[in-house]
């Protein structure tokens, strides 16, 4: 199927609407105790094994919409599949919590791979959207590399140290504000290695 392209507005929506919907889900029941089948689950619990059908159908949306879906949306959805399940077998917050870090040191781990061997797996999945000298990309992966480590770090530090309710809200906002911003300082200061597109000479 041919990607195709939709309203950026109902792609942000599609994309951040089911983090949104779990924050706020949680800020409601997150002081509620539920019962299924005689066991007693936590409002954090409850809200995690919400989100997973919540983003499964956005996700769902996402290909029916565009044709495709990146590897990203596939293995973020994989992720959360698995610890969200996890979390509600064993009636344990942490798996779902330790998802944030496993996610981040696992993109930390294949970049760093990649480098190890002397490429930028980066631009093998971002490069048809940002067209940059190989040099770049190189500075980009790394620099980017070190950040999900310091995310991973961050997250298992805060989980472990902190309230619920400041985990939840830093993984819904804090998180994602700072590797957009992180992205766009990056992408500015490599402005030397982007690749303008060629304009259209016109015959004189």
């Amino acid at each position: 199927m041919a990607q195709q392209q939709i309203n950026p507005v109902l792609k942000q929506v599609l994309e951040l609407g089911p983090t949104l919907a779990f924050f706020a889900l949680y800020m409601w029941i997150k002081d509620e105790t539920f019962v299924f089948a005689g066991t007693e689950y936590s409002g954090f619990i409850a809200s995690a094994v919400f989100f997973i059908p919540i983003l499964l159908a956005s996700i769902a949306a996402l290909w029916f919409l565009t044709g495709e879906l990146s590897r990203m949306q596939v293995f973020t959805g994989f992720m959360v599949i698995f610890f969200g399940g996890l979390t509600a077998w064993f009636n344990d917050a942490s798996f779902f919590k330790m998802k944030t870090t496993l996610v981040y040191g696992t993109f930390a781990a294949l970049l760093g791979i990649g480098l190890l061997r002397g490429q930028s797996w980066l631009q093998w999945v971002l490069g048809a959207a940002l067209p940059m000298q190989q040099e770049g990309w190189m500075i980009l992966t790394r620099r980017l590399c070190v950040l999900f480590v310091i995310l991973a770090i961050a997250n298992e530090l805060i989980w472990r140290n902190m309230s619920e309710a400041t985990w939840v809200t830093l993984e819904t906002f804090a998180f994602p504000v700072a590797l957009m911003a992180f992205l766009v300082i990056q992408i500015t200061l490599l402005g030397k290695y982007v690749i303008e597109p060629e304009k259209d000479q016109q015959p004189k």
